[in-house]
């Protein structure tokens, strides 16, 4: 290994965007968030040190022996977070990145390219979610911010044209057009800067000043260059860089090292783009590459199923490459399931409670209809009541190994005929701190969840045990939302000193069902009691659908409503500690 002459980062820049600089496969994926681009930029003005990389020359003849991944230039959090694959068929070597991908990354984004996240509040789904954002600096003003000095921000097209007398926002990828060092001034006059004042002007001469000379003049490049072409020694030196007091990860590293020791497939392309595929079945899950791994020890029954680079041996990696297909085919169907039973990225708290009903249905072959074949119903049924209960119980909190592993030895000696075997399972964690019993006190403690929280779909879901899940549900207010306001209460003569219990109720469980989108809507803002006579004028109908939603038999006038709460309370209760024996 040499220490090799710094460049500037223009230069590297120039180097990522022309594709000299490469990434190896056994690399992660770039994690970095605006802040800590921004912050980057920030450090780099003010004369931080921004610590070495760690180049990997590799000659021409040696490029095919590899794969290798181009740098990510316009990040997208939905759409845009893997690298492409890189060509590597041209006359050259190249020189991979084995220490300070992040960084460099960052300076490729920041200088040439773009970062879309979500916005808050709007839909995963909407594609105006993520506009386009390139990264400005305020050329007028410092930052507000007590650990900035310079005002460095992610802004959209719209966002960096208002300026103000304390911003004047300028992109930053521009200086990179500056081609010698009295374009600063050019740019300042031509901008009209100069007559903004002379404390602003000052500032903004001092900033362009700085920003060129950094990306254009110094030379903050300081790489270490390793020209072996072992890939083992390249490996072992990527853990040591990698595994001690940095932000990666422990799943990134092992990700890494499935990468290099697959022989037929591309580890890293296929776990992130199975990933992605798992994400989009129904309303949208929430995995990661740490569940896809964790699924692989588990369902490829290793004794040892920690995240441990000693797990992740060449024989055991080998060994889930071969078992890749049916590891795939039984996560696949696993949330196929999830998916009707109406669960999604907000309301499944666990996705380590989907990988032992994955490791079931691989040991049944995966059929392909389980999720809604007639044959499995009664499975179906046990999945959904075990699921219920781990979720409710927080099973898979802390360290959910110490749980995978009795629920696998569990699943593997049950018989196929018996289906799920939530009966063992329960019996094997009883008297542990990971008991599927409830007692009292935490059934009474389910009645305080309340509307759109996490964990409310799997109480009311568990509590709706014959509807068909593939109708899509929604958790209704049986006395509607908008009539809980202290105005509208006061108005319905509610007296003062019920209001504020009225307020602190509505929201609650007791006051929720599930009802399917039509007659949601049809029932929106209309007075329980009203709508109910309205929508069940047959008094057997009527009081069908009150014993499945548990609506106790009292007035269900809105003045009636402190009465109703507490009777459904108790209809709630003794459903649910019948519908767990």
């Amino acid at each position: 290994m040499a220490f090799v002459e710094p460049i500037t980062i223009k230069e590297a820049v120039e180097k990522v965007h022309r594709k000299n600089y490469l990434l190896p496969a056994i690399q992660r994926e770039f994690v970095w968030n605006t802040y800590q681009i921004e912050k980057l930029f920030d450090s780099l003005m003010r004369d931080y040190p921004i610590s070495s990389f760690l180049f990997w020359d590799v000659e021409r003849e040696n490029v095919g022996n590899y794969q290798f991944y181009e740098f990510v230039q316009n990040y997208h959090e939905r759409d845009g977070r893997h690298n492409p694959k890189s060509n590597t068929n041209g006359e050259h070597g190249i020189t991979a990145i084995l220490d300070g991908q992040q960084r460099l990354t960052s300076l490729y984004i920041g200088l040439k390219g773009t970062y879309a996240y979500k916005l808050p509040h709007k839909r995963w789904d909407n594609n105006t979610a993520f506009p386009k954002r390139r990264l400005h600096l305020n050329l007028i003003a410092p930052s507000a911010d007590d650990d900035f000095e310079y005002d460095f921000s992610f802004l959209t097209a719209d966002e960096a044209m208002k300026s103000d007398a304390a911003h004047y926002w300028f992109s930053v990828g521009e200086v990179l057009n500056f081609k010698e060092i009295v374009d600063v001034n050019s740019y300042l006059i031509t901008k009209g800067i100069s007559s903004i004042g002379p404390e602003q002007f000052l500032f903004a001469n001092r900033a362009l000043f700085k920003l060129y000379d950094i990306v254009h003049n110094r030379r903050l490049i300081n790489f270490f260059l390793e020209r072996d072409e072992s890939l083992d020694k390249v490996l072992n030196i990527f853990i040591r860089v990698n595994s001690g007091g940095t932000q990666l990860n422990y799943s990134d590293l092992l990700l890494s090292i499935a990468t290099a020791q697959w022989k037929e497939l591309d580890a890293r392309e296929e776990i992130t783009s199975f990933v992605d595929e798992i994400n989009a079945i129904g309303d949208g899950f929430n995995v990661n590459k740490d569940f896809v791994l964790k699924s692989c020890l588990v369902l490829s029954d290793f004794s040892e199923i920690a995240f441990k680079v000693d797990n992740f041996n060449q024989a055991n990696m080998l060994r889930i490459e071969k078992n890749w297909p049916d590891i795939c085919g039984a996560i696949r169907a696993a949330f196929d399931l999830l998916s009707v039973l109406g669960y999604q990225r907000d309301t499944l708290t666990s996705n380590n409670a989907v990988i032992p009903i994955a490791y079931y249905l691989k040991k049944i072959g995966s059929p392909l209809n389980f999720s809604d074949s007639g044959k499995y119903v009664e499975d179906r049924k046990k999945i959904f009541k075990w699921l219920v209960a781990v979720l409710l119980k927080g099973t898979f909190s802390g360290q959910p190994d110490n749980v995978l592993r009795p629920i696998r030895e569990v699943i593997s000696k049950s018989g196929e005929a018996e289906g799920f075997p939530v009966e063992q399972i329960a019996a094997k964690l009883r008297g542990t701190s990971k008991s599927l019993n409830f007692d009292d006190d935490e059934i009474t403690s389910l009645l305080h969840f309340q509307y759109a929280q996490p964990y409310t779909y799997s109480i009311l879901a568990f509590l709706y045990p014959t509807l068909d899940f593939r109708n899509k549900f929604h958790q209704d207010h049986i006395f509607p939302k908008s009539l809980f306001t202290a105005k509208r209460l006061a108005a319905r003569n509610i007296p003062e000193a019920n209001i504020a219990r009225y307020l602190d109720s509505f929201n609650r469980l007791a006051n929720l069902q599930l009802l399917e989108g039509v007659p949601n809507m049809e029932k929106s803002g209309k007075d329980f009691g009203s709508w109910l006579i309205g929508s069940y004028p047959n008094v057997d109908e009527r009081k069908a659908y009150m014993a499945r939603n548990y609506i106790p038999e009292v007035d269900l006038s809105l003045e009636n409503f402190a009465v109703f709460i507490e009777e459904r309370e108790k209809l709630i209760v003794a459903a649910f500690k019948s519908l767990l024996k």
